[in-house]
């Protein structure tokens, strides 16, 4: 058996190296860049107003105050997306908006807060205040300089990633191929939902929630028929779900009963099998193998075992695939409200519930069939073997998203 560190990293071993393509702005939220962005243009692209107001000389304003105003001649008005021919010399002063670039000769921008006109002095602008060189103006490149790294690869396509992206002019960016995962449920004993529910039957509720995660991590889910517990049926649907998918994961039949088939089916069709066991709870009969170039992830099918172990293993190896950098879960710092005792030896990846405060209590029952618990959590909190956490301990919560 494992421990979690060495089987994440064996998965982390055998993902394919990835590969890119390019997809426009529009649909590039959530993906990871393939490549470093360096940016074409220098952002701002030219000295422009951060305000409305009026572009002049600052040494011409210098000794202005409300009681003793500096007269100006306004010379012009520039709107912004609009340029201003002339020059702005001594004296005279230019009206600005927002985003309007800065006339030749101007050093410096007086808000139009500070500034009177008199409607017997047509033409001139009375300022109130003194404003300093480069005052309240965006110079050119500023922001970025043409050439400088706008992101790196590897890094996840965030709004503000793709708003800085499209301000210098892009409109499509090359980023990691999302791998096609297929989901395969297996039990005699699972039935669609919303069917009428035989006896000793239940609802199979993973390959929904799986597909939600999957989603999340930036791979494209394909939900596949329902696997009764026969070795050939099992085979079949392997070798369907792998013709079609750059990885399968499973959920059920890796264990060592008489109808746990998954492991044997995968063998037989030519898959290697690199483990079986892991040391953490929920989710010990955890199965990973390889099979031409695609990969096998063979969950448990309890419920809260198959989305624990999807998060600690699976996830990281999806987001490896498309390019990440980091493929650690994100974390949120919390202080514990009460104890977590784990009495076992294997480490226990509780569900928890972090309140808006960080304040980390049990998100109920920890049994691994416990779904109520499940729904209620937004993290999990690994607690060592025979170890209480103590309340007010401060722990990181490893987040579901």
């Amino acid at each position: 058996m494992l421990e979690f560190e060495e089987a994440l990293a064996r998965v982390l071993a055998a993902v394919p190296a990835p590969a890119s393509e390019n997809v426009s702005l529009n649909e590039a939220a959530g993906r990871l860049l393939a490549e470093r962005i360096r940016s074409p243009l220098d952002l701002p692209s030219f000295d422009n107003s951060a305000m409305d107001g009026y572009a002049l000389c600052a040494a011409d304003v210098a000794s202005a105050k409300p009681d003793s105003p500096v007269r100006l001649r306004l010379a012009g008005k520039v709107p912004a997306g609009e340029t201003f021919a002339g020059k702005v010399t001594a004296g005279t002063c230019v009206r600005l908006f927002t985003g309007s670039p800065l006339p030749l000769g101007a050093d410096a921008v007086v808000m139009q807060e500070e500034t009177r006109a008199e409607p017997n002095a047509r033409g001139e602008v009375l300022i109130l205040a003194p404003v300093g060189p480069g005052k309240n103006v965006r110079l050119r490149a500023e922001d970025v300089k043409q050439g400088s790294t706008l992101a790196e690869a590897g890094e996840l396509l965030t709004a503000g990633r793709i708003g800085l992206l499209a301000a210098v002019g892009l409109t499509c960016v090359p980023v990691g191929r999302q791998p096609v995962v297929g989901l395969l449920a297996t039990g005699s004993e699972l039935q669609e939902p919303g069917q009428p529910l035989a006896p000793g039957r239940i609802y199979e509720s993973n390959r929904i929630a799986l597909a939600v995660v999957l989603k999340c991590a930036g791979a494209v889910p394909v939900t596949l028929p329902l696997v009764p517990d026969v070795l050939a049926a099992t085979s079949t649907a392997l070798a369907d779900a792998f013709s079609q998918c750059d990885a399968v994961v499973t959920s059920g039949g890796v264990s060592v009963g008489e109808m746990d088939f998954i492991k044997h089916a995968f063998e037989q069709m030519g898959g290697e099998l690199q483990f079986w066991k892991v040391a953490i709870k929920p989710g010990r009969p955890f199965a990973f193998g390889r099979y031409r170039g695609k990969l096998l992830f063979g969950l448990p099918g309890n419920p809260v075992s198959a989305l624990v172990t999807f998060l600690l293993l699976v996830r990281p190896a999806l987001m490896r695939w498309q390019g990440a950098t980091d493929v650690s879960p994100s974390v949120r710092h919390g202080v514990l409200a009460e104890p977590l005792v784990n009495h076992g030896e294997r480490r226990h990846f509780m569900r928890v519930r972090v309140d808006s405060a960080g304040k980390v209590r049990s998100a109920g029952g920890q049994a691994s069939h416990i779904l109520s618990s499940v729904a209620a959590a937004n993290g999990l909190v690994d607690v060592p073997g025979d170890t209480t956490l103590a309340a007010e301990a401060a722990v990181p919560v490893l987040r579901w998203d």
